[in-house]
């Protein structure tokens, strides 16, 4: 089939050429989006009298056909750039040369930029609802364990006593503000630049609040030059999606070390592991790990598309074509990621007595014995850091238990250092070095203490109740 935009050349371009510059790998995934814009686009131009109403209904109609018949539908050949080629030819087809009114003030680059805010929006509403749902699930396996004691890390090392469900509660808030940056970067993507043509605009009088209607934008972009080349938003899209990625990568990382023995503080469900091929005993979590190498695709998509907008003049260059392959590469990783991660977490086992266990251990209450002596003995905080830490070097060079801890003890270490004698009350002490007592204690907002939990799973449903009847769900 002959080039229809070949009028310029006496020569077509080579098989070689045509495949290297063609972008049709790509394109199936914009095939619907640009039915619609160049459906909205002859609408308008039939409605404005641009283009004879005869004529616009023949376009019209072909496109409702190949709408129904699919991207199947469609003829290739190394002549056939891009799908924009193969729907304008299949129109052709159908009608005849009238189907060239289609293009009348309309080019490819306002096109494919118009069809891929079209493709992107509905998949960024479809990962942000993806988020609730895991936001939902997740509060809800929280509400199973808000008075089951569990230990918190930092440097990895015990740190204080927590809650399984407060811990649970810290992944909904990242997942929160991963829904929050796509929320807002969707205002930045519902923006139309059908009507910036090639990068002038045109002379017909074509109605772009018409267009900005017909194909639900929520405004259109005021600058041409800005229209066909702004790319900016596939790039914020795409950091949200890393940083999505990277919240479900920390989940992972913590799922893989709470399943193994030392840890063992979740089963895993069989169907997200595996075994070895040569020790039988052995039940791996190959699926978090695969999920937390697959995140990390999403990441050189970012510097990929960055790389290639850094040094790209206004308006239009074809270098352009290179970043849609990556968009849509970075949405396919994370939307499979995010639905494995969500049915891998949610179908977790928790080892209570194992998280009671390590609450308990390595004087992870230290910092509340500190609290009571500064709070009962009106003793600088620092004072008291300096005597708890003494008495924890103590205990464990030898192998005392938190309940060996009494009055006499902390007394005897209190005068080495100098002080004087504390004579605390050894039900107050233990009362202090107790995980579950520990963490009852903290009531403050965003603590770990059940009531102060139920309060942010209140919010947490409050939150989704509203995004899920924005999302009509």
């Amino acid at each position: 089939m002959d080039n229809i935009r070949n009028g310029r050349f006496k020569t077509g371009m080579t098989d070689e050429a045509a495949e290297y510059t063609s972008s049709l790998d790509a394109d199936k995934i914009i095939f619907e989006a640009d039915i619609k814009t160049n459906f909205a686009h002859t609408s308008m131009l039939k409605h404005e009298g641009i283009i004879d109403a005869e004529i616009a209904d023949n376009i019209l109609g072909a496109l409702d056909e190949l709408k129904e018949e699919g991207y199947g539908a469609l003829v290739f050949d190394p002549s056939v750039e891009d799908v924009h080629m193969a729907i304008e030819n299949y129109v052709t087809s159908k009608i005849g040369p009238q189907a060239g009114y289609m293009h009348t003030a309309k080019s490819r680059n306002d096109q494919v930029a118009t069809d891929i805010r079209l493709v992107l929006r509905e998949r960024i509403i479809g990962i942000q609802i993806g988020i609730l749902e895991f936001m939902e699930g997740i509060v809800e396996m929280a509400g199973e364990h808000l008075e089951d004691v569990f230990i918190g890390f930092t440097h990895l090392q015990h740190a204080q006593p927590i809650t399984i469900a407060h811990h649970l509660m810290a992944h909904v808030q990242a997942l929160k503000r991963d829904y929050e940056r796509l929320e807002d970067t969707y205002k930045r993507v519902n923006l139309n630049p059908l009507g910036s043509a090639a990068m002038a605009t045109t002379s017909f009088p074509i109605n772009r609040e018409l267009t900005t209607k017909l194909l639900g934008f929520d405004a259109f972009l005021e600058n041409s030059m800005d229209g066909v080349s702004a790319r900016d938003f596939i790039a914020e899209t795409v950091f949200d999606l890393t940083a999505l990625c990277t919240t479900l990568s920390k989940i992972c990382e913590e799922l893989i070390l709470w399943s193994t023995y030392e840890f063992g503080v979740i089963e895993m469900a069989d169907e997200y592991s595996s075994t070895s091929s040569i020790m039988p005993q052995k039940k791996n979590p190959d699926v978090a790990e695969l999920a937390r190498g697959k995140s990390t695709i999403v990441n050189g998509e970012l510097v990929t598309i960055l790389t290639i907008l850094k040094a790209i003049p206004y308006t239009y260059n074809r270098d352009l074509q290179e970043i849609t392959p990556h968009l849509w590469n970075a949405l396919k990783v994370t939307e499979d990621t995010l639905s494995i991660v969500t049915r891998m977490l949610l179908s977790v086992e928790f080892n209570t007595e194992r998280c009671a266990e390590l609450a308990g251990r390595n004087f992870a209450t230290a910092t509340d014995l500190a609290d009571i002596m500064v709070r009962e003995k009106q003793i600088p905080f620092r004072t008291a850091h300096k005597i708890v830490g003494r008495i924890v070097n103590e205990a464990t060079a030898n192998n005392m238990a938190e309940e060996d801890i009494i009055s006499g003890f902390i007394d005897e270490i209190a005068v080495d250092l100098g002080f004087d004698k504390l004579e605390l009350a050894d039900e107050l002490i233990q009362d202090a070095l107790n995980p579950a007592e520990n963490v009852k204690i903290r009531r403050v907002l965003g603590g770990p203490a059940p009531e102060m939990v139920e309060l942010a799973r209140d919010n947490i449903k409050a939150f989704l109740n509203e995004e899920f009847e924005k999302k009509g769900i």
